[in-house]
């Protein structure tokens, strides 16, 4: 098929999700390496957000390819019941990624999955129904994890299910309040929390979950103390503490686990994406040594056909051994120097720029009307004029490949990417910045 054909085939047959469907207009791909994908006429496109903030090894992985093919030669599918030698690997693999407190893994599907069984999971062990998360977040957006999510693209599951919680994140850069240092910032926000928690009664909340870093909804890190803080209160009151590590694990911050950075131990944490690097779909749940034991004698209740799928997990094992073989987590370090660099030079230069945020090669860039106001470019949960898509559109006309949401663009390249490639890529939005200070200046 040529890419045209391809283009009106898809769209008169297939929905695309988060989209109006009139007049939408998917580039055809035809090919993919590195860090890079092409479309039809052979126009190459830097993938600066690495797809869903999931491509972490970036495409044509050798090592991930073969060892999928492998495993198609040997079987495609054997249920969860059953003994393989990949599921087998895997989980251990991932438990020896984590803390010695670990002690099991259990495989989804995705992210939303994971979230969902993940809250399941916190339920039966506390005998407990209430389950705290932030309003900036996001978990899945099936019907579990989209109450559990936070901002607006939970509003078509409401009124949705009992007991789903919310709080708000420690998001300075918004705040109203002026604090005088980060540990000021993060007294504030524990106090709050913990108040909150009393007010729900804490006897009756299973779990706080939060993005260990919030993703898609600013890139927020949070404060020096703060997650050392959900952990003492849920310790506090016997609550179990959930890290989502969908989007920032499998060395997106420059750890292997975004948790790593911050001086804390979560009780559950969930992970998808760079686990396989968008290879095949896998996710999963890892729990604690005394939470696997407790289900040595209780029942549980999670179950999913595609659990542990053998193909997503040979293309696992070879992730995970990839990100070792190759230093990942080293060029992370050295990319992600130079992205912060290069992040605060367009915060000084363009009027547009009121804040970035970044750790490893996991960012944000925050457009305002007004630096000194903080006026957002676009309402909270609203882009009437498609504003923020434009300037999508304009960094995709020059190959720079990213998604926006709300008022920020996403920055979060492959984990391969060079400090040259980089260089190269962020003069693109160097200069779709510049015309959006001239759009601002009128």
């Amino acid at each position: 098929m040529t890419g045209e054909e391809i283009q009106k085939m898809q769209t008169a047959y297939t929905m695309q999700s988060w989209s109006k469907q009139k007049g939408l207009k998917p580039i055809p791909v035809e090919r993919s390496e590195g860090i890079y994908f092409y479309d039809y006429s052979g126009k190459r496109y830097a993938d600066m957000s690495s797809q869903q903030v999931n491509v972490n090894l970036g495409y044509g992985n050798k090592a991930i390819g073969d060892a999928i093919k492998a495993k198609v030669d040997k079987y495609c599918y054997i249920g969860p019941p059953f003994g393989d030698e990949d599921r087998a690997k895997l989980g251990k693999a991932i438990i020896d990624l984590l803390p010695d407190t670990f002690g099991k893994v259990f495989f989804t599907n995705a992210g939303a999955d994971a979230n969902e069984n993940a809250i399941k999971i916190a339920r039966m062990y506390t005998g407990r129904n209430k389950v705290f998360s932030r309003y900036r977040s996001y978990h899945g957006s099936s019907f579990g994890a989209g109450n559990l999510t936070g901002e607006p693209r939970r509003y078509p599951l409401e009124p949705g299910i009992p007991g789903f919680i919310k709080f708000f994140d420690p998001y300075i850069y918004r705040e109203p309040l002026e604090f005088a240092s980060e540990e000021e910032a993060t007294k504030y926000y524990l106090a709050k929390l913990r108040e909150q928690v009393i007010y729900e009664g804490a006897d009756r909340i299973a779990a706080i979950e939060v993005e260990t870093i919030t993703g898609s909804n600013g890139i927020i890190i949070p404060p020096k103390g703060y997650l050392p803080g959900i952990r003492k209160i849920c310790d506090e009151f016997g609550i179990v503490m959930i890290c989502d590590e969908v989007m920032a694990g499998f060395g997106r911050t420059g750890k292997m686990f975004a948790f790593e950075n911050f001086d804390v131990v979560p009780d559950i944490i969930t992970f998808a994406k760079g686990v396989t690097c968008g290879y095949i779909q896998l996710g999963g749940v890892a729990v604690s040594k005394k939470i696997a034991a407790y289900f040595d004698d209780h029942y549980l209740s999670c179950g999913l056909t595609y659990s542990a799928h053998p193909l997503a997990c040979a293309a696992g094992v070879a992730c995970v051994n990839y990100y070792r073989e190759a230093n990942v987590l080293d060029n992370v370090a050295v990319s992600g120097k130079v992205l912060g660099e290069l992040l605060e030079a367009l915060k000084a230069k363009h009027t547009c720029v009121g804040d970035v945020r970044y750790i490893g090669l996991f960012s944000g860039v925050e457009l305002v009307k007004d630096k000194a106001t903080k006026e957002p470019l676009v309402p909270y949960g609203k882009d009437p004029d498609g504003v923020m898509g434009g300037i999508c559109k304009k960094l995709m006309a020059k190959g720079f490949s990213t998604y926006s949401h709300e008022n920020v663009i996403i920055v979060a390249p492959p984990l391969i990417i060079t400090p040259e490639q980089l260089r190269e890529e962020m003069q693109k939005l160097d200069e779709v910045l510049g015309e959006v200070d001239a759009a601002i200046a009128g």
